[in-house]
């Protein structure tokens, strides 16, 4: 078996210095890739996101925007893939967002991933005036984006009369430097995976092992009805990861794995073999978040997993 990437998924809420910094440690440590959210405030409690709440009011807590961050971190860390996990369709034009993506994955020297989702977050559509509209208005709208963004890569100029979106002859230059990948974030069976299977080169969703097998399964079936190799989309898992000197029971283990969003507990060695199952289940990359740590030990969690877990799955 191929081996499996590690990413690393920063919590946005703190200064450019330390998110320049624990990027550095990362790609010296040897992880594979840097993302980032992309919100323009908190979200609702219960989201594993770290923020501070000031004076009471959680919607006041630091929040970067990431457009902006993600060119600066593609200027200033080396070697490792960058991308969003993933970018509101509802926040920007996408057409916009196919010429900033082209423009950070130049920075970078081709090292860009357009994560890409629906979006879900309403009480920031809610604040900044943003039209929310239905999940079924809001697919609607993500399966013209996929198709716009994706033609502009291609095409020289992009015609596109759709229901949300119209374009005339959109040109896009300069083009990224070579397949620029999509990144579509989800696990909505009825339109999220099969518009995986018609636009996305990579597929991202948080779940146990088991929920991993169950929808690639769905993937595989929608990749196979259109005639696509299921092969052809790489897939990547995020998990929330705390990792003890003593050894975790099997029942937190289990709970943590029953969550929305999951939580492996346990001595780096426990760890490792969970995350065994998802290499087993056919997932290409891990994705972790530091939003469970505090900002002082992140540089040393990044180590410590470098060091501990990932030569496992090299």
């Amino acid at each position: 078996m191929q081996s499996m990437r590690f990413g690393f998924w920063l919590d946005t809420s703190n200064s450019f210095e330390h998110m320049r910094h624990v990027c550095g440690v990362a790609e010296a440590a040897g992880w594979d890739g840097v993302w980032a959210p992309d919100h323009f405030m908190p979200p609702p409690e219960g989201y594993p996101m770290k923020t501070g709440y000031p004076d009471g009011q959680p919607e006041l807590a630091d929040v970067n925007e990431s457009w902006v961050l993600l060119a600066a971190l593609a200027a200033t860390v080396p070697r490792v893939r960058l991308g969003h996990l993933v970018a509101g369709n509802t926040y920007r034009h996408p057409a916009v967002v196919a010429k900033m993506a082209a423009t950070i994955d130049r920075i970078s020297g081709g090292r860009f991933v357009l994560g890409l989702g629906a979006a879900w977050q309403e009480n920031e559509h809610r604040r900044y005036g943003i039209r929310y509209g239905t999940v079924r208005e809001r697919a609607d709208r993500f399966e013209e984006a996929c198709e716009i963004i994706t033609a502009m890569f291609a095409n020289k100029r992009t015609d596109f009369a759709g229901r949300h979106y119209q374009l005339d002859g959109a040109p896009l230059a300069p083009k990224p430097v070579g397949h620029l990948p999509l990144m579509i974030g989800g696990a909505g069976e009825r339109r999220t995976i099969p518009i995986t299977a018609r636009f996305a080169d990579e597929w991202n969703t948080w779940g146990s092992p088991e929920k991993l097998i169950q929808k690639m399964a769905v993937l595989n079936r929608a990749c196979e009805a259109i005639d696509r190799d299921p092969a052809s989309v790489q897939r990547s898992a995020a998990l929330l990861v705390d990792i003890r000197d003593a050894a975790a029971t099997h029942a937190e283990r289990v709970q943590g794995l029953a969550h929305a969003h999951p939580l492996l507990v346990g001595t780096a060695e426990q760890i490792a073999e969970t995350l065994a199952e998802y290499h087993a289940a056919g997932v290409d990359e891990i994705i972790i978040p530091d939003f469970n740590w505090t900002a002082e030990e992140t540089p040393d969690r990044l180590q410590q997993i470098a060091a501990e877990i990932i030569p496992t799955f090299r």
